[in-house]
């Protein structure tokens, strides 16, 4: 007798044709492009808009400060996931909030596109701050959307490929295209064009399905359950953190807008470096170093069982949001800290490093390509947006191929050592490009000109995105391997958030000393800042093999003391 496979769910090949004829992979792959235009336009190809305006790069550094949005959107990522909007609750739990993201973007580009950032340079910033915010919020909104409606026909799996694929659209449309059309109309002309775009992914919005919002928890916090830290002895740890969020905060912003409402008569003109260089070290400690301390000392209190709840918890509203928060910002690291000990001061270096050379001076990429070296946009949109993709996943690959030979520490090595590297071909590029003119005749690469000109860049291109594809693959890699599944989501989301931070940080004052020295100091500068992250990876990997050796030698006491134990409970 044959029997019914109605509810039989597809697999392979069939499993994708499936999800690639649902409803939710199309609206997917429009929000993987809502999410991915505003990112672009707003970190990269901004700057190159700024860049031909002739705004000063120590400018363009500070402004570069918005990216701080992307990095520090977890803060406010239970607000999205709690928080009801007035008279918009009935479109859904997430299409409410992305259809308030989306219109506040595409009113972002419109206004930049009526804007001067030459005669209104601090109206110019604070609707691209607005801008940035709305764009990191509606990331976090995709995101529990993807989850929220993913299913046996359109798995997580797929809608995330999907996602990625459309990102990668708005990245070429974003960045080449943008590039491509600076070349025939005006910047404000292109922008608004971009507006265009962003407002057609709202109708994707409306289209899209949504989840029903929970009216009662089903589940109890975990903290709230016997033997956790008091709620108001965490209230405390987290008002002393949070403390330190918003004078961070505060900090940046108060300097970002003295230096874009400067007036050029000011006696004493706000100085980007002397602020990275006082500050700095302050603002890491204050987001970074400080949680860990108090996470710790969480640690050691919950060990020593003065300080904890007795009996489980039902909290109120004001409960949960203050659970939420100090899941955020202390949980994830008080895990880590638990776990790893006093080597978490080796993690949070190579974390806080890794990618600073890229992050460092990633802003100025198109200001010294148009600028610096008088590329046409038509022949950067080719080289860094098109060519440079291609060289972006060969860097993967390689990354790949060597996690299956060498393993992840060898592989976090050779991505440090190379992305550093790769500055030094941006110096050679800035001093006249003679050593590469000589590998590119060496191999018979100068079929564009006898000048070299396209090949110059295209190598360049090639060494810094296979070097970055490669440390990226070997980043994430790393983080997922120290990421506890406990708090896989959070603790993922707030480390590698924290490797934006000292790059982001740092980009105004490299921004200011390209003015003052030029390009090619500075590339030879973040090549050598490079090697801090060398050392960290190589004390990482003495960390981690002696943990290794450590478990293999208790490996057979931990046996015998089991094989005692179960022969105890057998007599």
């Amino acid at each position: 007798m044959a029997t019914a496979t109605v509810d039989e769910k597809p697999k392979g090949l069939r499993l994708l044709k499936t999800a690639l004829s649902n409803r939710k992979t199309m609206i997917m792959l429009v929000f993987g492009f809502a999410a991915g235009l505003p990112y672009t336009l707003l970190i990269g190809t901004l700057n190159a808009w700024l860049g031909e305006w002739e705004v000063d790069l120590a400018t363009i550094g500070v402004l570069s400060w918005i990216g701080l949005a992307y990095a520090f959107k977890f803060l406010w990522s239970p607000l999205v996931d709690r928080v009801r909007l007035p008279g918009l609750e009935k479109l859904g739990r997430r299409r409410s909030w992305l259809i308030v993201c989306q219109v506040l973007l595409t009113a972002t580009f419109f206004a930049l596109s009526v804007s001067d950032p030459r005669l209104q340079l601090g109206w110019f910033a604070l609707v691209a701050v607005i801008g940035a915010f709305a764009s990191a919020t509606q990331d976090v909104v995709i995101d529990a959307w993807r989850i929220d409606v993913a299913d046996d026909k359109a798995p997580v799996e797929i809608l995330s490929s999907i996602y990625q694929f459309g990102y990668r659209i708005a990245a070429l449309i974003g960045g080449a295209l943008a590039l491509i059309l600076s070349e025939r109309v005006s910047w404000p002309t292109v922008y608004a064009i971009m507006g265009g775009f962003m407002a057609l992914t709202i109708l994707a919005t409306l289209m899209a399905s949504d989840t029903p919002r929970e009216a009662v928890e089903r589940e109890r916090s975990a903290l709230r359950r016997a033997g956790a830290i008091e709620p108001r002895l965490r209230a405390i740890g987290l008002a002393i953190v949070g403390a330190g969020w918003l004078w961070a905060v505060w900090t940046v912003g108060a300097f970002m807008t003295r230096v874009l409402t400067a007036s050029p008569n000011d006696p004493n003109p706000p100085v980007v470096g002397d602020f990275t260089k006082t500050m700095g070290p302050l603002i890491v400690a204050a987001t970074v170093i400080l949680p860990a301390i108090v996470a710790a000392t969480f640690n050691w209190l919950k060990d020593r069982r003065g300080y904890v709840l007795t009996a489980d918890q039902s909290p109120d509203a004001g409960g949960r949001a203050a659970d939420h928060a100090y899941s955020a910002l202390i949980l994830p690291l008080g895990e880590l800290v638990r776990r790893i000990g006093w080597g978490v001061i080796v993690v949070l270096g190579l974390i806080l490093s890794y990618r600073i050379t890229d992050n460092i001076w990633g802003s100025f990429a198109f200001p010294f390509y148009l600028q610096e070296l008088k590329y046409t946009g038509d022949e950067v949109a080719f080289a860094s947006k098109i060519f440079g993709v291609f060289m972006t996943m060969a860097g993967i690959a390689i990354g790949a191929a060597l996690f299956a030979t060498v393993g992840r520490m060898p592989t976090l090595l050779a991505g440090a050592v190379v992305a550093a590297a790769s500055n030094l071909l941006y110096a050679d590029l800035a001093a006249g490009a003679a050593n590469i003119d000589a590998f590119a005749r060496a191999f018979g690469l100068d079929a564009f000109g006898h000048d070299l000109r396209m090949v110059r860049l295209l190598i360049a291109i090639s060494g810094e995105n296979i070097a970055g594809g490669l440390a990226g693959a070997a980043f994430v890699a790393y983080l997922s391997s120290i990421t506890s599944r406990e708090f896989s989501a959070v603790q993922y989301a707030l480390l590698s958030s924290l490797t934006f931070l000292v790059g982001s940080l740092g980009r105004a004052a490299v921004g200011e000393a390209i003015d003052r020295i030029g390009y090619a100091p500075v590339f030879r500068f973040t090549a050598l800042i490079g090697l801090i992250a060398v050392g960290f990876v190589i004390l990482e990997w003495a960390r981690t093999a002696w943990v290794e050796r450590r478990q293999t030698a208790d490996g057979p006491m931990l046996q015998a003391d089991a094989a005692r134990a179960a022969e105890g409970d057998t007599a």
